[in-house]
């Protein structure tokens, strides 16, 4: 019966909930985040500047390199050449900037809510001058 109440109390302490908490919250925030970055901001950056998908930018290297065709796709290439090292460094340039903009929408988004906070978090005005009176009287009441 120790064990079951010692179980109990570690699933139920503070810590734990609010870490199963945040991370429910942290992964409905990642799909806020995702929808942000896939739904407003890459069709604004294709727009500008095409679809920025780099995934198929490579370099063939070595043996049967040769044999690949000029703008031949990733995948083709290694079809065609499968003995051949590919260097295929677009996919990282994509993935960079995939992470390059989910890390701006989150900084603008935790500034918008630290801003929030701040707002909220304004210094309450001090007491009226009534008030104040009545504490002055308080206090020397209770100094009598």
């Amino acid at each position: 019966m120790g064990f079951v109440k010692e179980f109990k109390e570690f699933a139920i302490k503070g810590n734990a909930f609010d870490l199963a908490v945040g991370v429910i919250i942290g992964g409905a925030f990642g799909k806020i985040v995702t929808s942000v970055i896939d739904d407003l901001i890459m069709p604004v950056v294709a727009a500008i500047a095409g679809k920025p998908d780099f995934s198929s930018i490579y370099y063939a290297m070595g043996k049967g390199s040769e044999n690949i065709p000029a703008g031949a796709t990733l995948a083709k290439a290694k079809e065609i050449a499968p003995e051949a090292a590919i260097f295929a460094y677009g996919n990282f340039l994509t993935v960079a900037i995939n992470f390059l903009l989910l890390a701006l929408v989150v900084f603008i988004m935790v500034k918008m809510i630290n801003r929030m906070k701040k707002e909220e978090a304004a210094a309450p005005a001090g007491p009226s001058s009534t008030d104040q009176l009545l504490m002055e009287i308080r206090d020397e009441l209770k100094n009598k």
